[in-house]
């Protein structure tokens, strides 16, 4: 064996695991650093907060320090279209709550009786039944929670002056209404 340490290499379910897990945190994290940013933007503060929000909870590589430090108006637009982002994840985030109250949880938030319930009579069916809806439900929350990841952390990296491809403004506000229209139309359901 020799005395050089090989890198460790992780299984792709371990990865993707991974990337959901910080991901998900990313995604909640949004909303308070873009309400931050918005009241520090004039002292140019936020930039460095959206750099160790990339590196330490996405775990990408660090971005090298722009030649010129952003103007107000990109930091202000950036933290706009951050809060937008942090706005459609809460509907992911939500979803995975949900996953964890009604499917994991389901025998314990709901004492019963389970006659009318999904896989009821009993509350070992209702239970069942309740956690294996949930998991693809969960699963799809956890994709978009990557997606809004992605997107932001691009928006991010314009701020570093790399180039933002045409499609992702757009393609953010595009997101924000389809998250708008999906709440209204799930707040008129109940």
């Amino acid at each position: 064996m020799s005395a050089t340490a090989q890198p460790i290499i992780r299984s792709r379910p371990y990865r993707l695991a991974r990337l959901a897990g910080r991901s998900l945190v990313y995604c909640a994290t949004l909303i308070p650093v873009a309400l931050l940013a918005l009241v520090t933007a004039p002292l140019g503060g936020p930039v460095a907060r959206w750099r160790s929000l990339r590196t330490r909870l996405l775990g990408l590589p660090p971005t090298a320090a722009p030649g010129r430090r952003p103007g107000f108006v990109a930091v202000l637009g950036h933290a706009v279209l951050s809060l937008l982002l942090g706005a459609v994840a809460l509907l992911p985030l939500g979803v995975e709550l949900l996953m964890v109250l009604r499917g994991v949880l389901y025998g314990v938030v709901d004492s019963g009786p389970y006659d009318n319930s999904w896989g009821g009579p009993t509350r070992s069916g209702a239970w069942l039944a309740h956690f294996l809806v949930g998991l693809p439900l969960a699963a799809a929350g956890l994709a978009a929670l990557i997606g809004i990841a992605a997107v932001h952390q691009r928006l991010t990296a314009g701020l570093d002056g790399e180039p933002r491809p045409p499609w992702l403004i757009p393609i953010t506000l595009l997101l924000a209404l389809a998250g708008a229209l999906l709440f209204v139309a799930w707040t008129h359901q109940i």
